[in-house]
């Protein structure tokens, strides 16, 4: 019962922390969803320069650990481009724990969306598009109604799998001072000697998160899976 007390006594930190968690996942996928689309669209760019570009984007990051990013973008970066706005007697520039957390995520995982879209984009048969123009589409409606709910269904696997990947490595913010769920527990467990108990309770929280991350994913598959037909083959 003690224990109970004491978990219950830190438990609007706790929540507090996985708000934040919350916030710096929802944030993170948001952008990086939005530059895996407009990487995988430079990787298929018939501009050879722009399809490199990308191309090393992608392959740098995804072969270079998280944790040695969140490191490099918030304190070697940060402390490279105050030590130029010093030397020029700029105002040194401030980035939060929040920020640098949301935006070094959104940079690691647009490499690994971007990934997902070109293999998504790849997989989109081309006569659905010319079917769409001969209809007398725009191409912002052959965008909107054709192409984005196709490649939706081919990298909504993917898609969902990067997306619980980004919620367990929002544990990394933790390192650069960020008040969330993971650093939240950890400090309540040494400060009461129950490491166990309260990396218990933010694994729990974190399954949570996972099962009703799950549960949306699943009405997605259905949207998106509308007009397919199944086709069983029995031996």
């Amino acid at each position: 019962m003690d224990k109970i007390q004491m978990v219950l006594a830190y438990m609007p930190r706790i929540l507090g922390g996985a708000w934040v968690t919350v916030q710096v996942s929802v944030l993170s996928f948001v952008l990086a969803f939005l530059l895996g689309l407009m990487g995988a669209n430079m990787r298929l760019s018939s501009n050879p320069l722009i399809s490199r570009i990308a191309a090393i984007y992608s392959n740098v990051v995804r072969g270079v650990p998280d944790l040695v990013w969140m490191f490099f973008i918030y304190f070697s970066l940060l402390t490279a481009v105050n030590a130029f706005t010093t030397y020029f007697d700029f105002e040194p520039v401030e980035v939060s724990a929040f920020v640098a957390g949301v935006l070094t995520l959104a940079f690691i995982f647009g490499a690994y969306f971007t990934e997902t879209f070109r293999g998504a984009m790849l997989a989109i048969p081309s006569g659905q598009m010319e079917a769409g123009f001969a209809y007398g589409l725009t191409s912002f409606q052959v965008l909107c109604r054709i192409t984005f709910p196709l490649l939706m269904r081919y990298a909504l696997p993917g898609v969902r799998n990067n997306w619980l990947i980004l919620t367990k490595a929002t544990a990394l913010v933790s390192v650069i001072g960020l008040e969330d769920l993971t650093r939240i527990a950890r400090g309540a467990g040494t400060a009461e000697y129950q490491s166990f108990l309260f990396n218990l309770v933010s694994a729990l929280l974190f399954l949570l998160l996972t099962a009703i991350s799950l549960s949306l994913f699943r009405k997605l598959d259905r949207l998106y899976a509308r007009g397919v037909v199944e086709v069983r083959y029995e031996s």
